[in-house]
């Protein structure tokens, strides 16, 4: 993956993806930089997973560019890249460390150094005692534990993440996110694909949003914010909300409400309108609409249950 460094690592440009008579990606575009964790979004079927696989060299694309560092994707460069796919695939009956340095040879270490490398990890993700058990004796937060060390051994330039938390409560979620920021600082670029918007508000320096195949928003987290009504108000209250042009009732609960204003609207104005209006208002704040708004906004009418 040796590359001009002024390129973006990863670039597909005009990528379109038909399986027989089905277009499932439509002239998609986006690049990704070195150094910075990307979001790749969307509901399920919205084409993700098909697009990395076909950057990845596992689908052969109808048409378009799909580069990672400057050509395509090769078996030869897979010692620079580490991949997590959704469907997790482990030996399950060989032991854990055996399974951990099998992979690290795999991906050009020595035994010593694989063998190494995995008890460190296995001891800084609290599995230390289990090393020499069978993977199918695990849990299947700790089998994904084991999964994450595998992909990220090789200390890849390019790490995929493919719902990496997947299965995992919130005190190994904190912990896995720790792993990719570390990942980071030894100057992976990270490509993560996950539903839990509060991660990709954490962890990601810019984000895509795929709908039905075709970009639906693309840039900064403030950019994506910017584009889908800017700022909403959350209150808590009592009385009768009553109808305006500066804002649109979004959710409204007994005594709790949450406003999108619209564009030229001051939220001064606002409020007084309501204390005006005979509305008690006990608490009242302002915020950009978060990735979870945006996402229930753009996908809440799907019904989707198949990923492709």
């Amino acid at each position: 993956m040796d590359r001009i460094p002024s390129e973006p690592l990863v670039h597909i440009d005009s990528f379109r993806m038909d399986f027989g008579a089905t277009t499932v990606i439509r002239d998609l575009s986006f690049d990704i930089r070195q150094g910075e964790t990307f979001g790749f979004l969307g509901s399920n079927g919205s084409g993700k997973t098909t697009t990395i696989r076909a950057l990845l060299g596992i689908y052969i694309p109808t048409a378009g560019t799909l580069h990672i560092g400057g050509r395509p994707f090769s078996p030869e460069d897979g010692d620079r890249l580490g991949y997590l796919p959704e469907e997790r695939g482990l030996y399950k009956k060989e032991s854990v460390i055996d399974v951990m340095t099998y992979f690290g040879r795999l991906k050009g270490l020595s035994k010593r150094d694989a063998t190494a490398w995995s008890l460190d990890y296995l001891d800084r993700v609290s599995l230390g005692s289990k090393a020499k058990l069978r993977l199918d004796k695990l849990s299947g937060g700790e089998q994904q534990k084991i999964q994450l060390g595998v992909t990220i051994m090789n200390k890849p330039e390019l790490l995929i993440l493919d719902e990496p938390t997947k299965g995992f409560d919130p005190v190994n979620r904190r912990l896995l996110m720790e792993i990719i920021d570390d990942q980071k600082k030894e100057g992976a670029t990270v490509l993560m694909v996950t539903h839990q918007m509060e991660e990709v508000e954490r962890l990601c320096d810019r984000v895509i949003l795929l709908k039905n195949g075709k970009a639906e928003a693309y840039g900064t987290i403030p950019e994506v914010q910017n584009k889908y009504g800017g700022t909403m108000i959350r209150m808590t209250y009592s009385g009768t909300i009553p109808t305006s042009s500066d804002y649109e009732i979004t959710t409204q609960e007994r005594n709790y409400a949450e406003l999108t204003i619209a564009d030229h609207a001051d939220e001064a104005i606002i409020l007084k309108t309501l204390v005006d209006g005979g509305v008690t208002v006990r608490s009242f704040t302002t915020s950009k609409l978060s990735l979870d708004d945006i996402f229930v906004q753009v996908y809440g009418d799907e019904n989707e249950l198949v990923g492709v």
